[in-house]
């Protein structure tokens, strides 16, 4: 028995190669290569990690046991599976080739970055046909703040606020998730049109809510959290923060398995800001292909978040828009799938301009 777990960050990635070559191995796509790997063993006293060029990997195995060879040939493995596209409802469907842009939208008085903006019908509906128009993949309507300090709200109030919303564009052909916590919101949320459920919770607050996902066999994506978002914020604390996270997002992968719940509509998400200090999201964001080694698509949501005011000195949110792309470009170099985000049209020309520069 190995005394240690064994965690893989692939290094050195780069798009737009037209050949791997022996100094490349392939991440997912035929877009994206690293070139090397950080192995990391952990046990409960330390951390210790070393990083060989995929031309060492041989070398690196014949020196190793038998368990922890078979354990880092698996998470290679999940590195390199090429991530299938999701099919959805209503003939819908996206793949993994190119970022994915999920558009915010916010249905509620309280949110952090545009409370109350978006909380009448006739301008949640117009933010739509305008994100829509600037190149959103996904709309993701959410009912109930999550932002540190925020009150839980009833499911009444939840429904009246995504559900209206939710009937009027699902003709629009574009997928739908819907950003709830509770079982009874997404089950009427699927029943009036949506796709896809994102849960901050990654399925832990409402027991019932793994059963609607499995019933509905809809792609799934699970965030994680420390804490609730009324207590998340007072003292976050890890051992080490990027690490720690991989394993909850790797036990709520397999809770989710075992309970019926395809692996393939598995999507996860490490959730910058929720119980994270500055420092902590500047790790995760540092290390996010780490998250790979999970073998499932990875979404990434910072935009306009408070880490990237307190670094810049801006305490208004919509004016974090430059810091929020830079840190989604870093993400998506890193091979993030899917971005998370409140301004479509600036972060399209953002992934535009970055594709055509590495396809050049």
């Amino acid at each position: 028995m190995n005394n240690h777990k064994i965690y893989l960050e692939p290094l050195g990635i780069t798009r737009g190669l037209t050949a791997s070559g022996k100094y490349f191995r392939k991440l997912q796509n035929s877009e994206a290569y690293y070139s090397h790997l950080k192995i990391i063993k952990r046990n409960s006293q330390s951390v210790h990690h070393e990083i060989i060029s995929v031309t060492e990997l041989d070398d690196y195995f014949s020196k190793i046991n038998e368990n922890d060879k078979r354990e880092v040939q698996k998470l290679i493995e999940n590195i390199e599976r090429i991530r299938e596209p999701l099919e959805l409802k209503n003939g819908l469907k996206f793949d993994f080739k190119n970022p994915i842009i999920q558009g915010v939208l916010n249905v509620t008085p309280d949110s952090f970055s545009d409370g109350g903006e978006f909380n009448e019908f006739g301008s949640a509906m117009d933010q739509i046909t305008a994100m829509i128009s600037d190149g959103a993949d996904i709309i993701d309507i959410g009912g109930e703040s999550t932002k540190p300090g925020a009150k839980a709200v009833t499911i009444d109030e939840e429904l009246s606020r995504v559900i209206p919303v939710i009937k009027n564009i699902k003709n629009k052909k574009i997928p739908i998730s819907i950003d709830s916590r509770n079982s009874e919101v997404m089950k009427m949320a699927m029943k009036s049109g949506a796709h896809i459920i994102n849960d901050v919770s990654a399925l832990e607050y409402d027991v019932d809510s793994v059963n609607i996902v499995r019933g509905e066999n809809v792609p799934i994506i699970l965030m994680h959290s420390q804490g609730t978002p009324e207590t998340m914020q007072d003292n976050p604390d890890y051992q080490c923060v990027y690490l720690d996270i991989y394993d909850y997002l790797e036990e709520r992968i397999e809770h989710c398995v075992k309970n019926g719940i395809s692996r393939r509509n598995i999507i996860v998400d490490p959730g910058i800001g929720f119980g994270k200090t500055v420092e902590h999201n500047l790790q995760i964001l540092k290390h996010i292909s780490i998250f790979h080694g999970l073998g499932v698509p990875l979404l990434i949501g910072v935009s306009r978040k408070s880490f990237i005011g307190k670094i810049c000195d801006e305490e208004i949110p919509a004016n974090r828009i430059h810091g929020s792309i830079s840190a989604a470009q870093h993400c998506i170099n890193r091979g993030v799938h899917i971005i998370r985000v409140h301004d479509v049209k600036e972060t399209k020309q953002a992934i535009t301009v970055l594709q055509n520069i590495q396809s050049s």
